[in-house]
């Protein structure tokens, strides 16, 4: 197992890995919209999510994947009425690729974020 890290995506604020890759697979933890500096995006949804998706992407690039190696997606969000925003977001950092995909409504996130993506990707 080799863990990955990357300053282009914000440090974890806990004690994990932004991801971990093993046999060929890389484990991305999941994002939220926090910038690399730290800082929170608190900008409407749309704003978070498209924060969120270029996190996941830095930390895809930093294991040497990419969002088109993407199997496997979980979208976890605070409020089932955004998901047609964050779907539209998502899609849009995906174009003709669609991994497999969950979306999960919770009560709460970290830093009080509004959505949060984890993803595993091939290498």
């Amino acid at each position: 197992m080799k863990s990955i890290a990357t300053l282009k995506a914000p440090q974890a604020i806990g004690p994990y890995s932004q991801a971990i890759e093993s046999n060929g697979m890389i484990y991305a933890s999941g994002q939220i919209a926090l910038r690399p500096d730290g800082s929170f995006n608190d900008g409407d949804i749309e704003a978070q999510t498209t924060q969120v998706m270029y996190n996941v992407s830095a930390v895809l690039e930093a294991a040497g994947s990419s969002l088109q190696n993407v199997v496997k997606t979980t979208i976890f969000l605070t409020d089932m009425d955004d998901f047609a925003a964050v779907n539209a977001v998502y899609g849009s950092f995906f174009a003709d690729h669609k991994p497999a995909r969950s979306t999960v409504c919770v009560k709460a996130l970290p830093k009080n974020a509004r959505v949060e993506v984890e993803v595993i990707a091939t290498k």
